[in-house]
């Protein structure tokens, strides 16, 4: 490594997180291109920290041990045992002390960040509006139905799940549903081979097109509370069930304000910080 790198401080751990952030790798497996691009971002990172902690909102700002030791532990929590944990920051040029040093420069930035945000102005119900005005396809809700499902799959390996032993499980499936459609949870339970069997064949709130296409007609073709025929899809065959329609809408003013106000609120949090950190000297 450049030594001029080494002598940055918190720089193995801001390469460690670039890497991450861009790659999903750590610094050791990436090629060499991907490598500087890694290392040119953690540089960028670790002068943008500086500058923030030499300003005045900086001097002020105490991090507690326990915000510390809590940030520690969110990483170390993602290990199983100390020999892993302490072989990865070897590893990556880190130790105990050296995390906990970067993790203290980052709280404080963060804290710094977040005061710096907190000065972004409030927002007007006239710019609500305008936005809701500008922005009207976000608020289009399409209709969405509750559905479950039962699940015999088609497997030609398997003498209980030939086409024809598949089908004829799911009709006796069928014939107790049609007496006793009150039934499909316990069934769903019994006989589907779907993990959603353990939710009674839940498969949630969905709109058209989330689910195979033979399901998605069938469900948006039967009633609330009613049971499909047997239909075939490219897994096996399947029983639908819809519990509950929520129509297709336009969400109103009123109920789009929260959305559009948290929305706001993060676009003007985010440019309040930018403005600021454009403004610091090196």
């Amino acid at each position: 490594m450049n030594p001029f790198k080494q002598t940055i401080h918190n720089y193995p751990y801001a390469l460690l997180r670039a890497a991450l952030t861009l790659f999903k790798k750590t610094p050791d497996e990436l090629p060499t291109a991907e490598l500087r691009q890694a290392e040119i971002q953690a540089l960028n990172e670790v002068k943008i920290e500086s500058r923030i902690l030499n300003t005045q909102e900086a001097a002020a700002v105490i991090i507690s041990a326990q915000e510390l030791q809590d940030a520690y532990q969110e990483i170390r929590g993602r290990y199983t045992d100390d020999e892993s944990f302490f072989s990865d920051l070897k590893k990556n040029q880190l130790s105990k002390d050296s995390l906990e040093a970067a993790l203290y420069r980052q709280c404080r930035v963060n804290v710094v960040l977040e005061f710096i945000a907190s000065r972004a102005p409030d927002i007007s119900e006239v710019e609500i509006g305008i936005y809701y005005h500008l922005h009207s396809e976000q608020f289009n809700r399409p209709e969405r139905r509750e559905a479950c499902h039962i699940l015999i799959s088609i497997n030609p390996d398997y003498r209980e799940n030939t086409r024809v032993t598949a089908f004829s499980r799911m009709q006796e499936i069928s014939e107790k549903l049609q007496k006793k459609p009150h039934k499909f949870a316990d069934l769903a339970l019994k006989h589907s081979e779907c993990p959603t069997a353990l939710q009674g064949g839940f498969l949630g709130l969905v709109p058209r097109g989330k689910l195979y296409p033979e399901l998605d007609t069938v469900l948006f073709s039967i009633k609330v509370g009613e049971v499909s025929d047997i239909v075939e899809s490219e897994i096996g065959f399947h029983l639908v069930l819809c519990r509950q329609i929520q129509k297709a809408e336009t969400l109103s003013l009123q109920k789009a304000t929260p959305k559009i106000r948290e929305i706001m609120r993060d676009r003007l949090r985010r440019t309040c910080q930018r403005e600021w950190l454009a403004g610091l000297s090196d």
